[in-house]
């Protein structure tokens, strides 16, 4: 189980680079940036919000606690693409309900999973 959880965090970690390397073909490099703007859906009310974080804020949207930990983008094409490492822990179960990378171009890739609520990347900031 161990191995598992391991390889797991393994793949994640370089996955924002494996994709845009398959998506552009060449591999010219990821810039960090200051924040990212994320979308939020209230599935029941049928509510979309938009999330302005900075790197390190927490935000609450409704039950769900979601922090960004960093956002990254093609150096040479910043509206390209955004991959964003977030923590969402959800305060009514008391669990963490996702950890890892979300990225813009491919949502349902790595995707929070929660009942009512759906969260995704948009794109990086710098301001």
């Amino acid at each position: 189980m161990r191995i598992f959880k391991f390889l797991s965090v393994a793949v994640m970690a370089i996955l924002p680079a494996a994709v845009y390397a398959q998506e552009s073909g060449v591999m010219t490099g990821l810039a960090d940036a200051s924040g990212a703007q994320l979308r939020g859906l209230d599935k029941i009310n049928g509510i979309a919000s938009d999330i302005a974080l900075k790197t390190g804020q927490s935000v609450t949207y409704g039950t769900l606690k979601v922090t960004l930990n960093e956002c990254r983008y093609p150096s040479e094409d910043p509206s390209s693409n955004a991959f964003a490492h977030l923590t969402i822990f959800d305060n009514q179960t008391n669990k963490q309900a996702f950890s890892g990378w979300m990225i813009a171009s491919s949502p349902a890739l790595s995707a929070l999973d929660n009942q009512r609520y759906d969260v995704w990347v948009i794109r990086c900031t710098n301001s």
